[in-house]
């Protein structure tokens, strides 16, 4: 009997189940702490859970706006005025997307086009890469170093050509916890500013930044703002990452054509969610500016508990994740040291060699510390016996 079923050539033939699902599962295997993918394991504030009960009684089930919902945009505005000193307008320059991934994907499927080339630092985030060849571009690399992972802006340069088209940051920093500064984006314009170069910044962890001087947003920047996609997550700001509500701030013209993408992707986010966080944004502005400390005490605590451990920790200056050095512990790579934390130690961590393209030989892993104070400390103790 013939066979009629048709295997389609792969768009993305080296890709596969993600590092994050698979630790995920093998940590729910073998019953280990799971500090590997990023999310809490504690619940948003009360006050989002009753608005968003509030809007579903309320009738607002049926599609919102393509762009977003007035009331989210237009407070998205105002709370961008607030910490940034510049007011996008909510109308043309705001977008709601599902989530930071499909905002990411939609600005680099409306930037990019055949023969592109695209320049990322890496660590980075595994979702730009697939994008951008979907796209038909190709990534370029710069290589951050540990332990401080500092852009090296001559080997930007040296990247730059005729055929970059977009740069893509990523501040806070995740893998590696690092933040950009002023200097960070004064340095990138000198290099871009003479160059048709669009600039993508992933800035969803901006709300749990813990340097001194706060948050450098490209927004904040007056030249590089008029060419860029800045890209938030309301997910890692709530602790409701399942939401999958995010947002883009970009020029009015760059938005437009993200919007062409987004309209086919998505067309619409969740309504009674974005009315809640509309609430939220409006009512309840503490729980954003207060995130710093939230998590600063968290990342102390655990920190704190690993300080008996042969861990290596490194460090953290934003996100929810910290990176530790294993090389005193074990002579195996990243990925098969995870794999054995997570089978025989009980602890689910994830490998910093996947956020790579070029062979990384570093003893990093991911430990990520949006969770309880018994799960730390219960995961320390565990990493103390190492």
């Amino acid at each position: 009997m013939t066979n009629n079923v048709l295997i389609p050539d792969s768009k993305l033939p080296n890709l596969g189940t993600t590092i994050f699902t698979q630790m995920s599962a093998l940590a729910q295997q073998h019953n280990a702490i799971n500090l590997s993918q990023g999310f809490p394991d504690f619940d948003g504030p009360d006050y989002l859970q009753q608005r968003l009960a509030y809007h579903v009684a309320n009738g607002a089930n049926q599609y919102a706006p393509m762009t977003g919902a007035q009331p989210l945009r237009e407070a998205i505005a105002d709370k961008t005025a607030e910490l940034y000193g510049y007011k996008p307008d909510a109308n043309s320059d705001v977008t709601v997307t599902a989530g930071a991934t499909e905002a990411l994907f939609s600005a680099i499927t409306a930037l990019v086009r055949t023969g592109d080339e695209v320049i990322c630092f890496d660590p980075s985030y595994d979702s730009y890469a697939p994008a951008i060849a979907l796209s038909g571009g190709v990534v370029k690399r710069v290589a951050l170093q540990p332990p401080h992972f500092r852009p090296d802006w001559q080997a930007f340069a040296a990247l730059l050509s005729d055929k970059t088209r977009v740069v893509i940051l990523n501040t806070p920093h995740n893998p590696s916890a690092t933040v950009w500064r002023q200097d960070d984006f004064a340095a990138l314009w000198q290099a871009i500013a003479q160059r048709e170069i669009y600039v993508l910044s992933d800035e969803v962890y901006e709300h749990i930044c813990f340097a001194e001087e706060g948050h450098a947003s490209v927004l904040a920047h007056p030249q590089l703002r008029e060419r860029a996609i800045a890209v938030s997550s309301f997910g890692k700001t709530f602790h409701m990452t399942g939401w999958k509500v995010g947002y883009c701030v970009a020029p009015a013209a760059i938005s437009a054509e993200l919007r062409k993408v987004h309209q086919f992707l998505t067309f619409a986010v969740n309504t009674p969610a974005q009315l809640a966080i509309a609430d939220m944004l409006r009512n309840a502005p503490e729980h954003y500016r207060e995130l710093p400390d939230f998590y600063r005490a968290r990342r102390d605590l655990f920190i704190s508990a690993l300080g008996a451990s042969r861990l290596e920790v490194l460090p953290c200056d934003g996100t929810y994740f910290l990176l530790a050095d294993y090389s005193a512990i074990s002579d195996l790579d990243d990925v098969r040291f995870c794999q054995w934390l997570t089978t025989e130690v009980g602890v689910a961590a994830i490998p910093l060699s996947v956020f790579c393209a070029d062979p990384f030989p570093h003893k990093l892993i991911r430990l990520c510390f949006a969770k309880q104070e018994a799960t730390l400390l219960a995961a320390a103790e565990r990493l103390k016996t190492l």
